[in-house]
């Protein structure tokens, strides 16, 4: 069940940092996983979130969320994957939009790890306990390619080539409107949102660097199809990104898209964003160094039904 801890601060801990008065606070947990617990948005001072190095200054609410336990190894599922290319060393997978790539708060099952785990008998460790294998991830409600690592060797040979940004890495999304220009970059950093515990935000106070180009490929009246390389693989960089520009993605249940859905006129366009219920990202193109054999691999991936309907549509509406 997930906890809840509602504290005040006192006069007598002005000075103290966050992490430090809640550590005092809270000694069944430590000052680690309060400190992670801060960085994933579950602690709110006066309802906004706050850095774990925040200096108190006496009489702030702090509420305290700790989600349910997971599994500490999380366990293997028979769950169907469309598996791209597979090897001794590694394994690259077509993700569907839906599936959470590994184990977390309040996800136990039902991940890409766990359906892994059954399909590969010896899952890179060096992911840690709940992310065997994993050397990048995917949103929930993106679909498209991923790689994850059979082994420890070929785990770092990919981690430093994301490291490195030498990844290619193109991704397909539908946006609202019509960019000005046909072509452009976003950067920034990217950091949690001030107010919003779930969201990240060009505009925090603390945050990494973070790059994307964009290349407008269709312009579709209502939508344009965009195509995304990235330079940078921040949590949530391109929904961040787009959104912040004014360019904002079809679906996205997360971040705000100024009523732009609300304003449509066409019934059925907003049924089929509706029914797509998630972003309109698609992870399409992933190209790397083998870690092992040095040859260059790159894959492909066709969108998913519902974002191909939906562009089929657009397409339509367009010509007609």
């Amino acid at each position: 069940m997930e906890a809840q801890y509602l504290l005040t601060v006192p006069a007598g801990a002005a000075g103290q940092r966050l992490d430090a008065f809640l550590a005092g606070q809270l000694p069944e947990m430590s000052r680690s996983t309060l400190q992670r617990l801060i960085e994933e948005g579950q602690v709110l001072l006066d309802g906004r979130q706050p850095r774990a190095s925040l200096k108190l200054g006496g009489g702030e609410q702090v509420m305290v969320t700790v989600p349910p336990p997971v599994a500490a190894t999380p366990l293997a599922e028979q769950i169907p994957l469309t598996v791209v290319y597979e090897d001794h060393d590694l394994i690259v997978i077509d993700k569907p939009a839906g599936m959470t790539v590994h184990p977390g708060a309040g996800v136990a099952s039902g991940t890409l790890v766990n359906a892994l785990l059954a399909h590969c008998t010896d899952l890179s460790g060096v992911g840690g306990e709940l992310r065997p294998g994993i050397v990048h991830r995917l949103d929930k409600g993106t679909s498209g390619l991923l790689v994850a690592a059979k082994h420890d060797s070929a785990h770092r040979g990919l981690a430093e080539q994301f490291a490195a940004h030498s990844i290619k890495r193109l991704y397909w999304a539908l946006i609202y409107g019509s960019p000005a220009t046909d072509t452009g970059k976003i950067s920034g950093i990217i950091g949690r949102h001030p107010t919003e515990r779930l969201r990240l935000s060009g505009t925090a106070r603390h945050g990494k660097p973070a790059a994307t180009n964009w290349r407008v490929l269709e312009r579709l009246g209502t939508a344009s199809l965009v195509q995304l390389r990235l330079e940078t693989g921040r949590t949530h960089q391109i929904r961040v990104h787009l959104t912040e520009a004014g360019m904002p993605l079809l679906g996205d249940p997360l971040y705000p898209d100024g009523g732009r859905f609300n304003n449509l006129q066409d019934t059925r366009l907003k049924g089929l964003i509706t029914h797509l219920g998630r972003q309109a990202l698609h992870a399409r193109v992933l190209g790397f160094i083998h870690p092992v054999s040095g040859r260059y691999l790159e894959f492909t991936s066709e969108p998913p039904e519902d974002f191909g309907e939906l562009l089929t549509y657009l397409r339509g509406a367009l010509a007609s």
